[in-house]
């Protein structure tokens, strides 16, 4: 079930634009999740269509990978003011919506440390977790988690890119 349109079970739908909802194909085996929508998502209510959603969209192709073949979404479905992280509640307040989308899943891609963080619900550190699937309980039984770079990382570290794109080639071998 997603968020109604005048969601207010946090302080990000205060300033919002547009509840940002998945995008792609619900009932994928594997799921895409970023941190939280960008200006570009807020204005369009679609995920990963900004500068990183570009970035996304040119290395999913690389991997054999298309929008319509998986679920993507965010974190909070809501862009937070500045674009700073989400804190902890906000991540909260969304979670029953994420959990929904992830059920059924068997892999998720975690983009970046945040969505990684909200999802295994501990601290991480990128060089220690990165393209290392683990499995969880996200509260619908066992699903293998990866976590790995944020699209945005490429944009100011060039490496990233290959890592990204390796994840996404292995999320391709789910489908």
């Amino acid at each position: 079930m997603p968020p109604e349109a005048d969601c207010r079970r946090c302080r990000l739908g205060e300033a919002r634009t547009n509840i940002v909802l998945p995008c792609g194909n619900p009932g994928s085996k594997v799921a895409l999740v970023g941190e939280a929508p960008g200006a570009q998502e807020d204005l369009r209510g679609i995920p990963f269509v900004g500068k990183a959603g570009k970035i996304l969209d040119g290395l999913m192709a690389e991997a054999g990978l298309e929008r319509e073949k998986v679920t993507i979404t965010n974190t909070v479905k809501c862009r937070p003011p500045g674009n700073r992280r989400p804190k902890a509640d906000e991540m909260a307040a969304c979670r029953p919506f994420l959990q929904e989308e992830l059920r059924g899943k068997q892999l998720v891609l975690a983009l970046g440390l945040s969505a990684a963080e909200d999802l295994l619900g501990k601290k991480m550190v990128m060089k220690d977790v990165c393209n290392r699937p683990v499995n969880a309980d996200l509260g619908d039984g066992q699903i293998t988690i990866m976590v790995t770079y944020h699209p945005s990382a490429c944009i100011y570290r060039p490496a990233a890119k290959e890592v990204l794109r390796d994840a996404l080639k292995i999320a391709a071998s789910y489908l």
